[in-house]
């Protein structure tokens, strides 16, 4: 099992930011990723079908024979960790919670934003989370769903992406927060969008680290890590692999030579290669 591969998904792209975060930190690491492109976004679906959704994709990693799976989407967090785990053999690792540490090391004033999709802050899971942790804190939560179309569709740099980043952040020039969650994989993409308009005061938090650390620490005391091969990459989708190798680059820093595409049966939804 130690020369297995981490398994990684996420409902698209996004993830290729934990994913980069992952080989920063565990170099030695086979990983798989499996980005769930037909069906994006995941963020304004109902819980049932996202459960649904996510528990296919475990299923689909956990056949390649992996030894972790992290479960880089908030959104699927939010709704459907529970599950995912259920159907596991393997650890599996929510960003959730690394997300959470990482808030409560940084603000300290217990004022916090949030950015998600609708369905992340539909759910209340971090303000749910952050008010056991802070109870006199106060949090304020923005849905996002444009960001996610903005960074699928390779706009970062783009004038739209600063005008949205304007509507959608407005209500944070009237609050006193100090630290401010991305919590969802493709708003790091944003992240200097992001900074330029809330100001530099303001402390932007991306869990994809907080992850990776976790994952190491879950393989040292499982003692799982692979410190013996050169890491072999793979890459899945269920659309379009060559915008996902194209555009896939600018999540990972770093050249993506191939994607596989999933076959879906329309019915079921079932994945074969």
């Amino acid at each position: 099992m130690q020369t297995a591969s981490i398994g990684i998904f996420d409902s698209g792209f996004g993830g290729l930011t934990v994913m980069r975060a992952v080989q920063a930190l565990l170099p030695n690491e086979n990983i798989i990723y499996f980005g769930d492109t037909a069906r994006i976004p995941y963020g304004n679906k109902s819980e049932d079908k996202i459960t649904q959704w996510s528990v296919e994709n475990t299923r689909f990693l956990i056949s390649l024979g992996v030894k972790m799976l992290i479960v880089a989407c908030h959104t699927v967090c939010a709704s459907s960790i529970k599950a995912i785990r259920q159907a596991s053999p393997v650890p599996v690792i929510g960003i959730v919670e690394p997300a959470m540490e990482e808030l409560l090391k940084r603000t300290s004033s217990g004022k916090v934003g949030i950015l998600g999709t609708q369905r992340t802050i539909q759910s209340a899971i971090y303000q749910t989370l952050l008010q056991e942790k802070i109870p006199h804190g106060s949090f304020t939560a923005i849905p996002c769903p444009l960001f996610v179309h903005i960074v699928e569709e390779g706009y970062v740099d783009h004038p739209i992406a600063a005008a949205v980043a304007k509507e959608y952040l407005h209500p944070l020039k009237t609050s006193d927060i100090d630290t401010l969650l991305l919590g969802c994989t493709h708003y790091p993409l944003l992240h200097k969008v992001i900074q330029q308009e809330i100001g530099d005061k303001i402390h932007i938090v991306d869990p994809a680290f907080a992850c990776a650390w976790q994952a190491r620490n879950l393989l040292q005391s499982l003692q799982l890590c692979n410190n013996t091969t050169q890491p072999l990459y793979e890459f899945y989708v269920s659309d379009d692999p060559e915008k996902f190798r194209h555009l896939g680059q600018t999540f990972l820093n770093s050249p993506i030579e191939k994607v596989c595409k999933l076959m879906m049966n329309e019915n079921s939804y079932c994945f074969s290669p």
